[in-house]
């Protein structure tokens, strides 16, 4: 057999292609075709041979599951075959949310998870990690990249895999599918036990019971339901139902039948107007409760918030920054909360490099160090670590540019982690001890350390929290404009040819923009992995990674605004973006522009 040519993009945050044997990046057909199994194989192997090594283990217990996508069955049965075939001990859930098969594998050695995310549906990818609850680092998934594209020339190696593993067959491969219905129980199970010492950040059950039963009882007085559009998504069969129901909170789910995805994957603004339209039928209908949605990517690791606005009497449809910022100030308020006597408290933030910089408002305001890395969930994951090696308490971490939040100690965004954050920022509220001291709640606490005590109203609502957010204008990430193609392959290139054209543009006062916004200076600042640093004389040193350009006033100590570019990870795009301090658009608009335009112009250079 001929070597393959895989064409996957392969990074840490997954390994992804169209599987569909149509090569149509929107069939629904399950078939794969021969290549797509080989590949899928090879992936198995690696991960197998990998494991191993890292455990000094001959037979390591790897966990499999797959979203709904419709080739994930025949990847899945793919990867089974031969993860069995090298003797590993192979725990298969079937269809699983990311969040539930990681919080399942920290029982064992490690977890294959087949999920392109929110890609359309054609692609499928392949995720790999150890039981630490996320995903294998940059520098870990490297080591695999590297044995794969081996194994993908090796024809002897191709030439052996329908022999050894797609033969497999027996009471091996039945044990593994027929046992399947426990160890989704089992996952499950875990799942739910795990969420609640997220969302409580407490390790004891005596203590989450006693958390939980309070938080059950502030609902009561304050209630709150949830609507989410699963859109098929791997939630359909996750504890999202259980879960809320468990704690007095009324769930809407609709589009909620396991692989019916009807619309769009990604959860950007564009896909969740149906959330917010079924939150207006609810709200119609008398169910006033209804107050929060979510809509859920494939693998279900990402959900994005719609909310009930009651001024204008709509449902609204949160930005992504915004959602990230709101879940930054609950969590950070929460942990106050929890920490108000704790001497040794020192808290912090890891965020991606394009995060807004109304995180760093919001940080200061709890005394709390922003860290930042580069874009990918096991880059802020990784930063996150390294920040609490250092002694502080990271809470609460994400990527503010896609709205995707992890709260400590899960290692992975999830939408329930999301959503609870809103409700303990809308139901912790003021108490008044025996002794008739007052413990203030989350919001007051937020309005106390902010400077806007005068906002601070016992009757509150989202509004009036989201009223006293740092005002920012960002781009967004899913839009037309936040997104280039371009010709030059080495990004390290691109960049050197920018710093070209930026600096020539700036001596010449960037078209008069310098002038109308009274930007006097910047700095170049460079993401890599979980280090930034600023950057005076080389831009290309970026490589793959971040570059930002922070553009500051005149006499300014902190930016006003920042552009910032990095080619895609999962996807052959260029990204930029344009984060701006205050309601102006057309200050985001105008600098956006200028940035493209420059980008551009070194690309053609």
């Amino acid at each position: 057999m001929n070597a393959i040519d895989h064409n996957m993009i392969l990074s840490a945050s997954g390994w992804r292609k169209i599987f569909a044997v149509s090569k149509n990046e929107q069939d629904k057909t399950p078939e794969i075709g021969e290549e797509n199994t080989y590949l899928s194989c090879i992936a198995a192997y690696v991960f197998a041979e990998y494991i191993k090594t890292c455990f000094s283990k001959k037979t390591p217990t790897i966990v499999v599951g797959n979203d709904t996508r419709p080739t994930g069955t025949k990847i899945a049965d793919a990867i089974i075959k031969t993860l069995l075939k090298e003797k590993t001990v192979v725990k298969y859930i079937g269809i699983t949310a990311a969040p539930e098969i990681m919080a399942y594998s920290k029982l064992f050695d490690g977890f294959i998870y087949i999920s392109a995310s929110h890609n359309p549906i054609g692609h499928n990818g392949i995720k790999f990690g150890l039981n630490d609850g996320g995903v294998l680092d940059a520098q870990e998934n490297a080591k695999l990249i590297e044995e794969f594209n081996l194994k993908c020339r090796d024809t002897n190696f191709l030439e052996k895999i329908e022999k050894k593993y797609l033969s497999v067959a027996g009471t091996e491969l039945d044990w593994v599918y027929s046992e399947s219905v426990s160890t989704k129980s089992e996952a499950l199970a875990t799942y739910s036990a795990f969420s609640k010492n997220v969302i409580s950040s407490l390790a004891g059950l005596p203590a989450q019971e006693s958390f939980f039963n309070k938080l059950k009882e502030n609902i009561k007085k304050n209630p709150v339901g949830i609507v989410c559009d699963m859109n098929g998504s791997a939630r359909t069969l996750s504890i999202d139902k259980t879960f809320f129901a468990e704690n007095n909170i009324n769930f809407y789910p609709f589009n909620d039948i396991p692989g019916q995805i009807v619309h769009e994957i990604i959860p950007e603004p564009e896909n969740l107007v149906h959330c917010a339209r079924r939150m207006e039928e609810l709200q119609s209908q008398g169910k006033t409760d209804a107050i929060l949605g979510y809509m859920p990517d494939c693998d279900g690791d990402r959900g994005n918030i719609v909310y009930w606005n009651n001024k204008t009497k709509k449902a609204e449809i949160l930005k992504a920054q915004e959602v990230f910022s709101l879940s930054v100030l609950a969590e950070l308020a929460f942990s106050h909360w929890l920490n108000e006597n704790n001497k040794d408290y020192k808290p912090a933030v890891a965020v991606n490099c394009p995060t807004s910089m109304r995180i760093n408002e919001i940080a200061d305001c709890f005394n709390a160090k922003v860290f930042r890395g580069e874009v990918g969930e096991a880059n802020v994951v990784n930063t996150a670590r390294l920040a609490r090696k250092q002694g502080y308490t990271v809470r609460i971490l994400g990527e503010g540019s896609n709205g995707g939040t992890i709260t400590f100690p899960s290692s992975v965004r999830d939408p329930i982690n999301t959503i609870f954050a809103f409700i303990k920022l809308l139901t912790i509220r003021d108490e008044v001890s025996k002794d008739a001291k007052i413990k203030s709640g989350l919001f007051h606490i937020w309005c106390t350390l902010s400077g806007q005590e005068e906002k601070y109203k016992e009757d509150f609502s989202l509004c009036d929290i989201m009223e006293t957010l740092p005002r920012y204008t960002t781009t967004g990430v899913s839009e037309r404009r936040a997104v280039l193609k371009i010709n030059t392959e080495d990004h390290a290139v691109l960049k050197g040819k920018f710093q070209k054209v930026f600096e020539k543009s700036w001596s010449e006062g960037a078209s008069g923009l310098l002038n109308k916004y009274g930007i006097s200076s910047y700095k170049c600042i460079l993401t890599n992995g979980t280090t930034e640093r600023e950057e005076k004389d080389d831009f290309s040193k970026s490589g793959k990674g971040g570059l930002k350009i922070q553009l500051y006033e005149k006499d300014a100590q902190k930016p006003a605004a920042f552009i910032w570019m990095r080619g895609s990870g999962t996807e052959s795009v260029f990204r930029i973006m344009c984060d701006v301090k205050g309601d102006n658009t057309e200050k985001e608009k105008e600098l956006l522009e200028w940035e493209t335009k420059l980008i551009l112009e070194a690309d053609n250079m």
